[in-house]
């Protein structure tokens, strides 16, 4: 009796997993809005950077959780596709950057990428479960891709040195801002700059509601890890 039990019990969360089941989102009370505008830049002298899309990727990585949590995957998403402008000046807080990421456009478990994510990525993801994740992911629940089209990040303020920098950015997904605060790492070679920096951030301070089914058994835990290596090259004319 007790294995069939349990039999039962792995076919309904298989069947659950396979047909990828719409996400069951208990509201969470999103953070305050930030009421300060984004300043005014002042750009007059500013070195204008143009990100190059090919070369830039942002990871952002999601972790399983939930009681079934070994039957759900650690999961990868990327963005080659990030645009935007950088504006360098000498005085580092005058420096300003404003970026887009195309939501449509970010892909998910992308093989090579989860192989560079060590252990905690090494489990083969079938394409169902690629394209299931991809769906919850710009459906109307969490990204809304086909309102909300892009993720807008601007710079409110930037301190420390040109090599290392402390950002404050402005993010909107879809229609809700939040201020983050974001180490980066630039590099200089010739007309090109490297960007680079990693830091966490919670889904719920984003205003989302982490992805969860089976009340909660098998869930996508709130933090994210966001890696990204963003490289720009000098705006000619």
């Amino acid at each position: 009796m007790r294995r069939t039990l349990l039999l039962t019990a792995i076919l309904v969360l298989t069947a659950a997993l396979t047909a990828c089941p719409t996400a069951q989102r208990p509201e969470i009370p999103p953070p305050p809005t930030p009421t300060t505008a984004i300043p005014p830049r002042d750009l007059k002298g500013a070195t204008i950077y143009q990100v190059r899309s090919e070369d830039s990727l942002v990871r952002i990585l999601a972790y399983r959780g939930g009681a079934f949590a070994g039957a759900g995957h650690n999961h990868v998403i990327s963005s080659h596709n990030l645009t935007g402008t950088i504006y360098l000046q000498d005085d580092i807080s005058r420096c300003a950057f404003d970026l887009v990421m195309p939501v449509a456009l970010l892909e998910v478990d992308e093989a090579a990428l989860r192989q560079e994510e060590g252990e905690e990525f090494r489990s083969e993801v079938s394409d169902s479960a690629k394209q299931g994740t991809r769906k919850n992911l710009l459906g109307e629940a969490l990204l809304d891709a086909e309102r909300f089209p892009g993720i807008e990040l601007s710079s409110m303020v930037i301190e420390g040195t040109r090599e290392s920098m402390q950002a404050t950015v402005r993010v909107k997904v879809k229609d809700q801002e939040r201020d983050l605060h974001v180490p980066i790492a630039v590099t200089y070679e010739g007309d090109h700059l490297t960007a680079k920096g990693e830091f966490a951030v919670k889904q719920s301070e984003l205003g989302l509601n982490p992805f969860s089914i089976l009340g909660g058994a098998l869930q996508v835990q709130d933090e994210l890890k966001v890696k990204f290596t963003l490289r720009a090259a000098h705006k000619q004319g």
